[in-house]
């Protein structure tokens, strides 16, 4: 790198870049190239998505200084009661940062001496930072815990549910989190690789954390290269590149359970299942077994029943069964995205019960992951740990947290009480909302109603470095800055990278970072020492390294000293010594490396998730239809289903403002993919402006005509920044696919995101 400081080494998540800085300004920024700098882009990462740094840096809807809304302010320096009905509509007057330090520490005192701490909800939530230290989320949850406590959120929205479903099934969620099998035992060992829900390229351009190495185009490659057959089962063809020569099965969406559960009957119906294996690894295989047969429920679980509920030919099915049969080694991958629906835990859970009768679980190559087409470096099989995170002291009111995806029904019905993973959640009356870091106006469903429940609390105070939709439905906007503005410790435990992210230029406008904020809000409220801990950033990034280098210690490795590795930029850290096997020590011992269920066995049936007793999601893996899908008797012949998904030129929301993140645009708004029949019945002509709606509000898009879409779907990215009409209430007319989606919990069990079970009506405009 060059010692002027003109070209610097960052990171963001889709990847580690260098960036040049001329000026005071960032100018350009390009992939990092690790092997050979004048080498091609490493394995796949995005050009224009990290050559869109300087504009998004420097973009006009940059948040220049604070703001309060004009309402709100009024009443509090009045000393009335804010009203929140004026969010969205009433002009952000600017502020000076004492003055909006005062305020915002004035409401939340006044909050919390009131009401008490259960009247906050801390919010956060998205990828706000490749960073670990300017980690928006941990910063927030920091402060309030310091501060007298908040509302907390459970879970996330890319996988709650599974992460709250596979802890009774194989003892934690890290198979979601963390672990996988190496895709080099997949080329080396494997045979064939079965992705539910797709394989898709664009998913791989991004990292929560960033990444130094986009390998999965290279992996996906050397595996066909060497003769794995991959068969994909998604209702859009471009779930898959096309050098995977992959088979494709079109299934109605959420019907990917009972394919499985067919599967598992035809294996145990064909003599496939592995007997040895189900009796030492697993529990409650009886049970699951009888369901399989029509036991318990009266119908058989045949490869022609799953063909009706799937809507595609028997012989497909048929034939996936016997390749999957005559396979010597097989791998279940399971997208993300299959657990964002109604019911979203029975996919996962019945791709373990799947894996399991086939016996290749912990086996080099086979078994089950999730989430190899969900995002790049799953299956990299890097060195664990060395990513440092900081603690979050302990919230004084932990027991009061609720799933991440219930924030919409707790602002809108408080006092009202719901099922969660075996007890009851009540929740609480927000009095003050703090967001910092994400755009809950990108990732809730149902915006309309969303927005109403927005005004229900007297305060809402945002950081965020953009005027996003959250932003302009705040109170208070606090000015922050970006990954460019601020030196940071970056990196993800799948990538074998951890980076030194040297600030690139000063802060734009008056903009500050969260943890500087915080401290200046803490120092007010009395408890700067606590939230501190006596380091300012340079101190606290130290202190993650040190950790970083004590781990390394104890692992006879040799990590670089602080002064070193902020000079280098970043640290390749040492591959393990063996590729990873998802499960793996447990199949090698049993005994010695038990699974944390009640049985220390994978259950193919949970009895403690029998016992709670709720009628959407039995104790063993089962196929319940979604109250909103293409099979629903009730639905209207005109109704398609809402496929909602990451889209190709950016991260969620993240760079729409910038012209890389509407590269894509049709009509000027998002596109939504529509297949030739569906097209042709409606009127629909390639490239025209397009207009979606059911009961829960309305959008507008731009149409792509796609022979690779199964008729009856509609294909559709997130990250619009919903902007409503006023001269129409309830249409959204950038194209954000939440305005359409049900905001419902998947099931009592897990109450996660449902998103991907809707059903919409669309025609030209």
């Amino acid at each position: 790198m060059d010692g002027g400081g003109t070209r610097k080494l960052s990171l963001s998540h889709w990847g580690a870049f260098t960036a040049t800085v001329e000026g005071g300004r960032l100018v350009a920024a390009e992939p990092w190239r690790h092997d050979d700098p004048a080498g091609p882009v490493p394995g796949g990462a995005d050009p224009a998505m990290i050559a869109a740094w300087p504009e998004l840096v420097h973009s006009p809807t940059r948040v220049d200084r604070p703001y309060a809304r004009e309402g709100w302010l009024a009443a509090r320096r009045a000393g009335r009661k804010p009203d929140g009905t004026g969010r969205g509509h009433e002009p952000m007057l600017p502020l000076d940062w004492d003055e909006a330090l005062d305020l915002v520490a004035g409401a939340l005192d006044e909050t919390y001496r009131t009401h008490g701490p259960e009247a906050v909800f801390g919010g956060s939530y998205g990828w706000s930072s490749a960073g670990r230290f300017h980690h928006a989320r941990t910063q927030v949850r920091r402060f309030l815990a310091t501060a007298g406590g908040f509302v907390d959120q459970i879970g996330n929205y890319s996988w709650g549910a599974a992460q709250t479903l596979l802890p009774h099934v194989l003892g934690d969620f890290s198979a979601v989190s963390s672990a996988a099998t190496a895709w080099e035992t997949v080329v080396s060992e494997g045979d064939l690789v079965v992705a539910f829900g797709g394989l898709n390229p664009k998913n791989w351009r991004v990292t929560s954390g960033g990444a130094g190495y986009h390998h999965l185009p290279d992996w996906t490659r050397r595996a066909r290269a060497a003769g794995v057959e991959f068969v994909v089962v998604s209702p859009f063809a471009g779930d898959a590149p096309d050098w995977l020569e992959a088979r494709r099965i079109a299934p109605r969406p959420n019907s990917d359970t009972a394919i499985m559960l067919a599967l598992a009957r035809a294996m145990v119906r064909r003599g496939r299942a592995d007997r040895d294996f189900l009796a030492r690894y697993c529990d409650g295989v009886a049970d699951f077994l009888a369901y399989l047969a029509g036991e318990t429920d009266g119908q058989e679980k045949t490869l022609a029943w799953a063909a009706e509920i799937a809507d595609v030919p028997v012989t497909d099915l048929e034939r996936l069964a016997d390749r999957i049969a005559a396979s010597p080694r097989v791998m279940l991958t399971t997208s993300w995205s299959l657990q964002r629906a109604e019911h979203g835990e029975q996919p996962f859970w019945a791709t373990v019960a799947l894996a399991a009768i086939l016996g290749h679980v912990g086996l080099p190559g086979g078994g089950f992951t999730f989430g190899y087409g969900s995002m790049n470096a799953i299956g990299e099989g890097a060195r664990r740990g060395y990513i440092p995170a900081m603690e979050v002291p302990a919230n004084p009111i932990a027991g009061r947290a609720i799933p991440v995806a219930r924030v919409i029904d707790m602002l809108e019905r408080p006092g009202a009480t719901i099922d969660f993973n075996g007890r009851r959640i009540t929740y609480p009356e927000i009095r003050l909302v703090y967001w910092a870091g994400g755009n809950p106006f990108h990732h809730v469903q149902d915006l309309n109603r969303a927005a109403a429940a927005w005004s229900r609390p007297e305060t809402i105070i945002v950081h965020e470095p953009w005027w996003t939709p959250t932003a302009r439905r705040a109170d208070v906007v606090l000015p922050a800055t970006t990954t460019a503005e601020r030196s940071d410790i970056g990196g993800n435990s799948r990538d074998p990278f951890a980076f030194f992210m040297d600030r690139l230029i000063e802060p734009v406008g008056e903009a500050r970072d969260d943890f500087a904020i915080f401290a200046d809000l803490a120092g007010r409220l009395g408890c700067r020492e606590a939230f501190t801990e006596g380091r300012d950033t340079e101190g606290w990034l130290r202190h993650l390294w040190s950790r970083v280098e004590a781990r390394a210690a104890q692992d006879g490795l040799n990590a670089p000293d602080f002064e070193t590795f902020r000079a280098d930029g970043y640290w390749a850290v040492p591959r393990p010594a063996a590729p990873e096997l998802l499960l793996g020590a447990f199949r090698a011992d049993p005994s010695a490396k038990p699974l944390k269920t009640p049985s220390g066995r994978i259950q193919l049936s949970s009895p403690l998730i029998a016992r709670m007793g709720y009628d959407d999601c039995p104790g063993h893996p089962a196929w319940l239809p979604p109250r909103e899908w293409l099979g629903a008797p009730d639905r209207a012949a005109d109704m398609l289903h809402l496929v909602s998904h990451q889209p190709p030129g950016r991260l969620h929301g993240q760079l729409y403002q910038t012209a890389a993140g509407r590269a894509h645009d049709v009509a000027g708004r998002e596109p939504v993919r529509i297949s030739p029949a569906d097209a042709a019945e409606r009127g629909i002509a390639d490239g025209a402006p397009v207009r979606l709606w059911n009961g829960r509000g309305e959008m507008l898009a731009g149409a792509v005509v796609d022979a690779g879409v199964r008729p009856g779907v509609l294909v559709m990215a997130t990250g619009a920044w919903w902007d409503p009409d006023p001269e129409h209430p309830g249409r959204d007319r950038a194209g954000n696919p939440n305005a359409l989606t049900r905001d419902v919990g998947t099931s009592r069990l897990t109450q996660a995101c449902a998103a991907l079970s809707a059903l919409v009506q669309i025609a030209p405009m």
